[in-house]
């Protein structure tokens, strides 16, 4: 039985085990992002200026991190890459896998030291959100670059693609179960809850990579045809001539002038802001929105639909940027949740029906537009290519770039939103009086009744002025956008024509 299970997997089609690997990352991923802040506030009681300093350090790194770690990961293929050497696809792919057997499992060691107090909270505060951030980093970079690895074609990395939103949508089953766990009186349960996330993680990590590495170590060995799962690829010469190289302060002064990149850059710092928005203040919304007025089964659906839906919509979406474009789609769901959440502010606090289809859908189109927004930057590639008449797109750069600008916004998200609650009600999520600690629900010096309906207000504004003012901020951007119609197919035709007369020997998978 062992061995079939064994045989069973070794068949399995490698766009299924890579797109297994986002399973073991969105399990872990989606329940920090729900629950770290309101662990470190109200089970830790980390002081305010902690918090903001080490978020502030969090903010600097997390912006760093992902041009660095792509540099350092690939120099060593870059350095190879002298007249007459040639790197194949199996040495890139098993580089890329053996990182992720020893980043993936690290990963979810790095996870599970959110949840145990081992230090002075404002220091496990910044070592743990600084350690976390880097192994998911290795993780994602890895994962991502695989996906330029593994597949030549469009319809090979849509297949991909496919997989890794359905492995997604699982993985947010996670949030389900961790809503029936949490309770910040009683930790046990949702620490035991958490390790055994962490060693389904690390066991699937290390028994995907693995799958892969024996896949493509076996293919190394004979010469791969038309007819292997995988084939081989012909990674073409990246060579330049020394008078062509340029230096980063070059390439930044490029980056300057590439108008549709610093309107892109812009409204995606909004979006990432958006989405972590949601994230960081789901559980304080629904606790004092929605707590008295839904049952504890009903907050964990609407918890976990928000966590699965995106993945889900991603297919949808996807089928609709092919018909229309995904100028337009994008355009279209910035229109749409400013429209709902000008309703949501319209209707009040009071229409508990339509907070709950608010609330859970916020968060569902906020997450399905950065899903897209992908798609946008290979777009920017094809333009900075034309533009600057490069021999090869620096897709892994700029990816990077984008990176480094928007990422800022996953800081923003916690700091601004406390500041914002505490300016219009007062309370402040860090004082220890029971008086201001309403997260608890549980004020003994003053009436409950004179103190929850302003927190209540509060969150409620708070709730429907965010989405729309980012929906508005990012239309204004958006509109500025113009790599889209007739352009767009410009630049594409343009690329394809500095390409032509290259012809790398590729083989598609």
């Amino acid at each position: 039985m062992g061995l079939r299970l064994v045989a069973c997997l070794f068949h399995l089609p490698t766009a299924v085990i890579y797109g297994s690997l986002s399973l073991f990352v969105s399990i872990l991923h989606n329940v920090f992002l729900l629950y770290y802040v309101d662990t470190f506030v109200s089970v830790y009681k980390i002081d305010k200026l902690s918090f903001w300093i080490g978020e502030t350090v969090f903010l600097i790194w997390n912006s760093l991190n992902d041009p660095l770690f792509g540099w350092l990961s690939d120099r060593v293929f870059l350095s190879t890459q002298q007249p007459g050497a040639e790197i194949s696809s199996p040495e890139v792919v098993l580089k890329r896998l053996k990182a992720l057997s020893h980043n993936g499992p690290l990963f979810a060691i790095s996870f599970l030291a959110f949840w145990v107090a081992w230090a002075h909270p404002g220091l496990q505060f910044l070592l743990c959100l600084c350690m976390y951030d880097s192994f998911l980093t290795m993780v994602d970079l890895h994962h991502n670059a695989l996906l330029a690895d593994l597949a030549v074609s469009a319809k090979d990395r849509t297949s991909l693609n496919f997989y890794c939103s359905l492995f997604s949508a699982i993985g947010s089953l996670s949030v389900f179960m961790s809503y029936a766990v949490w309770n910040k009186e009683d930790f046990f349960s949702f620490r035991i809850f958490c390790v055994l996330l962490a060693l389904c993680s690390i066991v699937g990590f290390t028994l995907c990579t693995q799958l892969l590495r024996q896949r493509f170590e076996a293919g190394g060995k004979a010469k791969w045809d038309q007819e292997s799962t995988l084939k081989e690829l012909y990674i073409e010469k990246l060579s330049v001539p020394p008078e062509k190289r340029i230096t980063l302060a070059e390439y930044l002064q490029q980056l300057s002038r590439h108008r549709n990149f610093l309107w892109f850059v812009g409204m995606n710092l909004i979006q990432v802001f958006h989405c972590h928005f949601n994230s960081n203040f789901f559980p304080l919304f629904l606790e004092h929105l929605l707590s008295d007025q839904i049952s504890v089964s009903t907050g964990s659906f609407l918890l976990g639909v928000s966590y699965i839906a995106p993945h889900l919509n991603n297919l949808y979406f996807l089928s609709l940027c092919r018909r229309y474009g995904v100028y337009a789609v994008v355009r279209g769901l910035f229109f749409l949740k400013l429209a709902l959440s000008i309703v949501m502010l319209l209707a009040g606090p009071d229409q508990v029906y339509l907070l709950c289809i608010f609330i859970a859908s916020n968060r569902v189109f906020t997450e399905g537009t950065c899903k897209l927004l992908n798609l946008v930057v290979t777009d920017l590639v094809d333009e900075d290519l034309v533009l600057n008449r490069r021999k090869q797109a620096a897709s892994a750069l700029l990816f990077g770039m984008v990176a480094l600008v928007t990422k800022p916004g996953q800081t923003f998200a916690p700091l601004i939103g406390t500041w914002l609650l505490c300016a219009y009600t007062g309370y402040d999520i860090f004082q220890r009086n029971p008086l201001s600690t309403l997260v608890s629900a549980q004020p003994k010096l003053q009436s409950p009744a004179f103190l929850e309906p302003t927190l209540r207000q509060g969150c409620f504004y708070l709730l429907v002025f965010v989405p729309i003012t980012c929906a508005l901020l990012q239309l204004l951007s958006w509109s500025q956008f113009n790599l889209h119609g007739k352009r767009l197919q410009m630049v594409k035709a343009q690329r394809q024509n500095l390409t032509q007369g290259q012809a790398p020997e590729v083989k598609t998978i």
